[in-house]
């Protein structure tokens, strides 16, 4: 009787400081479903926010007399923030004060050309001088023009053989590097990224995705169809980029929608890619799984099917974030192809999206573009989030006790982090402690940074206990011959003087 009152004590003394524990982790602000990662085992893990919503900007905050129409893009620079406003023909330009967006200019028409006006613009990108670029995808060109809104130059179709001219030249998505050249996607044109020099001249295409094709169809089309039939059919061609990117390093990144689920996991597939120069993809993947968003998905789902990047940014660290249109999320990965976090939701309230479109960023700021609800949500890192961010910068910087200790505090809160591990180990390594090095590369399951550490501490053991491995390896190479040798001789000798007994 005594026992079971004791047990009823503990369980209403339980139900008393249950809301109060509740509290408790509501008001730490680091206990959340919104925010994910994945472990070794690709199983689902919770983490805190990395990204809260700071504001979501609506078109009746911004004082329109017109509220934006299916905007397609974003693009910022310093303060401010350009949108695409596909649906009015113009560009919004925003500029940041504290928290808050007010409109600085809309910019719907080009002095010095014609037409002056846009049709169906659909992207934007403004560079280091200041001058305007816009995709005027339905008047068939890129027009750039100064901050003034004066015309300098246009980029039209190339008068080329490698581009079909019974084409039309219809640019989506534009970036400008540093040097002033041009890279464009467009619409049916599937051999790569339209190249153009800063003087607007063509020079050629870089970056093609290889051609897809199933071998029974490529087998049927070339043994058992006639050259009409074969002619009438679609040919096994290269398929197009989604959306790019350029970072500070004037390397290009692209997302690629269009591929099999199949082939995600096997990196094949290659959603997200990082073009240099001569159009290689040098996208370091040294995750167990490449970058491909989620890993899962449910089939009884309405937005049933694979992550499908619709567009990407990257940081000033190289850490790159990707927007996910099939499930309204956002992918962030290391310079390495590691998953950070994932967070979003489909939705129409405050962090979710019912089409997220386009994403940039400003400082550690995201800004997400949702085309359905005319609407761009801001995000500003967490305690959390900044804490990743310092660790991996400090770790580039060379500052790797500083590394090790940021990510010790990461690990506080979220214990689960795979991440934080291995960047200590990273840092252990940098430091020569091998041994410490390899112990968190095993808690991490990593097992290509667990051997590259077990091999420099191996040497060392080796260096430091050189003269005893001699020792023992002379004993082991000298001891056997030696004995055998005494063997040898004690047997001979005992059948001499047993002969010599016999012959007595």
């Amino acid at each position: 009787m005594k026992r079971y009152l004791r047990w009823l004590a503990l369980g209403i003394a339980a139900m008393l400081l249950l809301p109060a524990c509740c509290a408790l982790a509501e008001s730490d602000g680091f206990s959340s479903v919104y925010t994910y990662n994945y472990d070794y085992w690709g199983e689902m893990r919770e983490s805190p926010d990395a990204y809260r919503v700071q504001t979501v900007i609506y078109s009746g905050a911004l004082g329109l007399e017109t509220p934006m129409n299916r905007p397609q893009s974003l693009f910022v620079l310093g303060d401010d923030l350009y949108v695409c406003d596909t649906g009015n023909n113009r560009i919004l330009r925003l500029t940041r004060e504290g928290d808050d967006f007010k409109l600085s200019g809309i910019i719907d028409s080009v002095h010095g050309t014609s037409p002056e006006t846009f049709s169906t613009p659909s992207d934007v990108a403004v560079d280091k001088e200041g001058n305007i670029y816009v995709a005027d995808t339905n008047n068939n060109r890129i027009v750039m023009m100064d901050k003034d809104r004066n015309f300098i130059r246009d980029y039209v179709k190339p008068e080329d053989t490698t581009f079909d001219q019974n084409l039309s030249f219809l640019p989506s998505k534009i970036v400008v590097d540093s040097c002033g050249r041009v890279f464009a996607l467009a619409t049916n044109v599937n051999k790569g990224i339209v190249k153009y020099e800063a003087d607007g001249t063509f020079t050629g295409f870089i970056g093609a995705n290889k051609a897809k094709y199933d071998m029974w169809d490529y087998i049927w089309k070339s043994f058992f169809t006639t050259k009409e039939q074969r002619a009438s059919q679609a040919s096994f061609v290269p398929t197009e980029y989604e959306n790019i990117y350029i970072d500070r390093d004037d390397f290009i990144y692209a997302t690629n929608t269009v591929f099999s689920e199949y082939d995600l996991k096997w990196d094949i597939a290659k959603p997200i890619r990082r073009i240099n120069s001569i159009g290689n993809d040098i996208l370091i993947k040294n995750d167990k799984y490449p970058p491909i968003g989620d890993l899962y998905w449910v089939e009884q789902s309405l937005d049933y099917g694979p992550s499908k990047f619709r567009d990407i940014t990257v940081l000033d660290n190289d850490i790159y974030i990707a927007v996910d249109s099939t499930h309204g999320k956002l992918f962030g990965y290391d310079p390495q192809g590691i998953m950070l976090w994932a967070f979003g939701s489909k939705g129409n309230f405050e962090g979710a999206f019912l089409s997220a479109r386009s994403v940039e960023h400003m400082g550690l700021d995201l800004m997400v573009l949702d085309q359905n609800e005319n609407s761009i949500t801001v995000f500003t890192p967490t305690e959390y989030g900044r804490l990743i961010y310092q660790a991996s910068d400090e770790y580039l910087r060379g500052e790797y006790d500083q590394s090790a200790d940021t990510w010790r505090e990461v690990l506080k809160l979220n214990a689960n982090y795979n991440l934080a591990f291995i960047g200590i180990g990273r840092s252990l390594m940098r430091q020569e402690d091998y041994e410490g090095a390899m112990r968190y590369f095993k808690m991490a399951h990593d097992r290509e940074n667990y051997g590259r550490a077990y091999r420099y501490y191996r040497k060392i053991v080796v260096e430091r206990n050189i003269v005893w491995i001699v020792i023992a390896a002379a004993c082991l190479l000298i001891v056997p011959p030696v004995v055998g040798f005494i063997k040898k001789t004690r047997a001979e000798v005992a059948a001499y003087e047993q002969r010599g007994t016999t012959a007595r």
